[in-house]
């Protein structure tokens, strides 16, 4: 490349190296993609990170345990109460704090709330990136009525600190439950709608089926885990294998699709909707009465050892591992995210790939970079 400024270099053999980012309408955050052409088709394809970056790891191993989760929130900003979670299990884990009955019922349902909520913002981005509107208006409205929802529990819309170690603060505010039952009633009569619009649609299977095809094999050989992974045949799921909360008490299907294309990720995220939907109805069916919170010392020291917390969220495998050196502060802190493995499949995934489908890809992988420059 000549510059950081020139977009584009032509190729001694009449090749092309296209800059897709950092700043780019097209791509999903901040990231750069440094494509070489032949044609129209990919050649190689080189994923730029770390324009987001902000020392989150080391930030966190400079704090004492009780202020690390607000933090967190930065991480996958879609889904920042699954987040949240993450570092609060690992933070109790370390001390061997218990969280109370109802606590861990709640958390359940704003996970899934939030995971829903992901999912929609994954739904109508995607339609648009293979040039479906429609959809990202009727996503976005679904969205706004879980926001409100989640705003009137923690009074925040995105970036939430609301499960903190040992519990969650407060409890459910008046008519939450019957907002949620509304709001579960709305989606569920408005998902077959988006299945006539887009599953049913061909211009929109003719952009997405067959392409980007991730096998079985590799699937495994990266790590992929979450709709990635089971979009590929993956039958895997960690609130299934390794259930946390009271993930083992609700009952609950782990679509997967073998295919492993754009398709089948957009598939198996449509279903892991409905999934989500019923979770909800069941914890809100089930909760028991009682405290919401544990109380935690104010300087928190757990004894010297580790922990490690492995969660599903909407994305994937999020986990945290955190060792203690005895001190109110974390010896050693790191967060596995999944949009980091996800994101370094693209060099083989895009290679032979048009131009045109390299969007449709990584849309269907659907990463935050907050996540992934950490």
């Amino acid at each position: 490349m000549k510059g950081e400024g020139e977009r584009i270099q032509i190729e001694a053999d009449g090749g092309m190296t296209v800059n897709l980012g950092p700043q780019h309408p097209s791509t999903h955050g901040v990231l750069r993609l440094m494509v070489q052409l032949d044609g129209e088709y990919v050649r190689s394809c080189d994923p730029v990170i770390g324009y987001l970056h902000r020392g989150l790891e080391r930030m966190f191993e400079s704090r004492p345990y009780r202020q690390l989760v607000p933090f967190t929130d930065r991480l996958d900003y879609l889904a920042s109460l699954n987040c949240n979670l993450a570092m609060s299990q690992a933070i109790e884990r370390l001390g061997s704090v218990a969280v109370p009955e109802r606590a861990q019922y709640i958390r359940v349902i704003l996970c899934e709330l939030n995971r829903l909520a992901s999912h929609l913002v994954f739904l109508g981005t995607f339609a648009q990136d293979v040039g479906a509107t429609t959809v990202f208006l009727y996503a976005f409205r679904e969205r706004e009525k879980i926001l409100d929802l989640l705003e009137a529990m923690t009074g925040a819309r995105l970036t939430y600190n609301w499960i903190r170690p040992g519990g969650v603060p407060a409890d459910f505010p008046d008519g939450f439950a019957e907002g949620v039952r509304a709001f579960l009633s709305d989606l569920l009569a408005e998902l077959p709608h988006y299945t006539n619009l887009l599953t049913n649609n061909p211009i929109f299977r003719m952009r997405t089926e067959g392409v980007g095809v991730i096998s079985r094999e590799q699937a495994v050989a990266f790590g992929a885990s979450g709709p990635v992974a089971r979009g590929s045949g993956l039958d895997f799921d960690i609130r299934k294998t390794q259930p946390y909360e009271v993930y083992d008490r609700v009952r609950f299907d782990v679509p997967s699709c073998p295919e492993g294309d754009c398709f089948a990720r957009y598939r198996v995220r449509m279903e892991e909707m409905s999934q989500s939907a019923r979770i909800i109805e069941q914890c809100l069916s089930d909760i028991p009465a009682g405290d919401t919170m544990t109380k935690m010392p104010k300087v928190f020291k757990p004894p010297v050892g580790d922990a490690y917390s492995r969660t599903e969220s909407p994305r994937g495998e999020l986990s945290v591992y955190m060792r203690s050196n005895g001190t109110p502060m974390p010896a050693r802190v790191h967060v596995r995210g999944p949009s980091f493995v996800h994101l370094s499949m693209l060099p083989c995934l895009l290679r032979g790939v048009k131009l045109a489908d390299v969007i449709a890809i990584l849309g269907s992988l659907d990463t935050v970079l907050g996540e992934v420059d950490r």
